[in-house]
């Protein structure tokens, strides 16, 4: 007769192979990533000065959790500029990732400038520069993207020769099932929408939200830690009075 001990014996035994298999063919399954630590990650020694001063205005930590980026992610940093977000993103998704900033051909003299010095440091190791359109951001082999970011910059691309339909078209394309779009503007005043683009950097978060959710996007949230509702948001940021509002948006490419 087959005692108890033997039947617990032989459940322990299945439960460890079914643990096996699990970490052999469902790693993902098995063991959940871990979110890096961003706090770290933005007091890592060897960052600028310049960008610490950034992140005064940035909130940066928050901005990264908000993003979910992590480790061996492939992220794609529309609007890199002088790569201040894109440096962050490289550092987050470590070694086993890559980024890749985008940026157009008419990038301003100093932007370029301190882009192509940034490029040239450690912590930009894992990521590739892209000098394309915006509305045709990425090469055909880069596709399945975890994540992109698109920081205080969509509003640049209203006054620009850009078909911004296309773009969020190709956005969409771009990243996995499930894959995420986090977009970080400077609010306009309701009813402005995307017509002050060149003269206050801004544009109306309720507008944006249309054209995004036109190429499939599903929003599935949205971040306050940058808000400032006593802004009236009435002149440039440029040529700031007074703090100035921004959103934060996250959509999902449903699956």
């Amino acid at each position: 007769m087959i005692g108890p001990r033997h039947h617990a014996r032989a459940r322990a035994s299945v439960c460890m192979l079914a643990w096996v298999a699990l970490l052999v063919f469902a790693p993902g399954a098995a063991l959940a990533q871990a979110a890096p630590d961003y706090a770290a990650v933005v007091a890592s020694p060897d960052r600028s000065d310049a960008d610490r001063e950034i992140d005064k205005r940035r909130d940066p930590v928050k901005l990264l959790a908000f993003t979910g980026v992590g480790a061996g992610m492939k992220v794609l940093d529309m609007g890199a500029g002088g790569g201040y977000s894109s440096e962050l993103m490289a550092r987050a998704v470590g070694a086993s990732g890559a980024v890749y900033a985008q940026n157009a051909a008419d990038l301003g003299a100093r932007a370029k400038e301190r882009f192509e010095a940034r490029m040239k440091t450690p912590a930009m190791a894992n990521v590739v520069a892209l000098v394309r359109p915006f509305d045709d951001p990425l090469p055909a082999d880069v596709r399945d993207l975890d994540l992109i970011t698109f920081f205080f910059f969509y509003h640049d691309t209203t006054y620009m020769e850009v078909d911004r339909a296309e773009m969020n078209r190709k956005l969409y394309a771009a990243l996995k099932p499930g894959g995420m779009l986090v977009i970080a503007d400077h609010s306009a005043r309701a009813g402005d929408g995307a017509t002050v683009g060149k003269t206050l950097h801004r544009i109306e978060e309720a507008a944006l939200r249309r054209e995004i959710e036109a190429a499939g996007f599903k929003l599935v949230a949205e971040g306050d830690f940058l808000r400032h509702p006593e802004d009236a948001r009435d002149f440039s940021v440029n040529r700031p009075t007074g703090p100035v509002d921004e959103f934060v948006l996250k959509f999902r490419k449903p699956n």
